[in-house]
């Protein structure tokens, strides 16, 4: 009996001890809608870095937030991870997302590029421009977003569906700056030159372009550097084939999107995900985002890549950011009344 009770004795404090261990890991919880390899490699330095884990689960942007929305205060999720501020300031209508508070992201992240309510910081930059053909586009007769809608350019305009976020919040923007008509009338407009129906992502576009489908086409700048940096030589060549042009500099600016970052609401792990909040829009961080992944870092003190040098530097429009998610309806209902499938 006495040799039971001992066996017992020492499995319980087994127990005990692991389910200490367990409680003293420091993890990190994290719903992304991001897939790129630098990523997880940064993940992995923060790991080496702080001995905090960090747990990663990668869906689309729309099922991240339903998930987090339905788990409620049951979710394991510290951090939510997603591109455009769109979804961001969406988060934040849902009541899923909180704000948090770091002096050393505040020192990181321009103001212009975080919530005014510390709902969300940006992690990364892109600027959507417009791409065109090298050998029958001449840069000069490029000027603007709205001057794509002239005749000149009647069939020759390439773009992605008005389901895309990237496409929504540009158009929140021309709401934002412009007004509910105009904004209208540009994206009418630019249906009218549409050289096909929108079919396929930014890098599809691209090769729309080279494969004479059109002549322009607007996409987030990033896409070029995936593009010129493909393991596939077909995606290269059409790189190769392709300027960049950065649309309205005499006039409100470049429009940019975001990724960015979130506390979700109920998440357990607050003060290690701000952690990792603090890494990634740190000096090391920022330079791999923007040498492996061609996006524009946010801190200022890390240059951007030489790819994105070499497009030249540019003014970005200037507007509150959140009024890309602010105005979101309203863009999609414009598109639906124009015909922008």
């Amino acid at each position: 009996m006495k040799k039971i009770l001992s066996i017992i004795l020492i499995a319980v404090l087994t127990l005990s001890i692991a389910g200490c261990a367990t409680e003293e890991e420091k993890v990190v919880n994290i719903y992304t809608d991001r897939h790129y390899d630098t990523d997880q490699e940064l993940y992995d330095k923060f790991t080496q870095e702080t001995g905090i884990k960090v747990n990663v689960v990668k869906a689309e942007s729309d099922e991240l937030l339903e998930r987090l929305s339905t788990e409620g205060e049951d979710t394991e999720a510290d951090l939510l991870v997603t591109s455009d501020v769109g979804r961001l300031y969406r988060a934040g209508e849902m009541g899923i997302i909180k704000a948090f508070d770091s002096n050393i992201v505040e020192a990181n992240v321009p103001e212009h590029l975080r919530s005014s309510e510390n709902l969300w910081t940006a992690l990364t930059v892109r600027a959507r421009v417009i791409a065109y053909a090298l050998d029958r586009v001449d840069p000069s007769d490029l000027s603007t977003y709205e001057a794509l809608t002239e005749p000149e350019w009647a069939g020759k305009v390439l773009v992605r569906s008005s389901g895309n976020i990237y496409n929504q919040s540009l158009m929140a923007s021309f709401i934002a700056l412009n007004g509910e008509e105009a904004a209208k009338e540009w994206a009418a407009g630019l249906v009218a030159n549409m050289a096909r129906t929108p079919e396929g992502n930014d890098r599809d576009q691209m090769k729309a372009v080279v494969a004479g489908e059109g002549d322009v086409a607007i996409v987030n700048t990033y896409y070029v550097g995936k593009l010129l940096h493909s393991s596939d030589e077909y995606e290269v060549e059409v790189g190769e084939q392709i300027g960049v042009f950065f649309p309205n500099q005499e006039t409100n600016g470049t429009h940019i999107n975001i990724s960015g970052a979130a506390l979700t609401k109920h998440g357990a792990n607050s003060e290690e995900a701000i952690q990792l909040l603090e890494f990634l829009t740190g000096e090391v961080a920022q330079n791999d985002y923007a040498s492996a992944n061609y996006e524009y870092p946010v801190n200022e003190a890390v240059e951007p890549s030489d790819l994105l040098k070499s497009f030249g530097e540019f003014k970005i429009q200037d507007i509150d950011l959140s009024l890309l998610g602010e105005y979101n309806d309203e863009a999609v209902r414009l598109f639906n009344e124009v015909g922008w499938q």
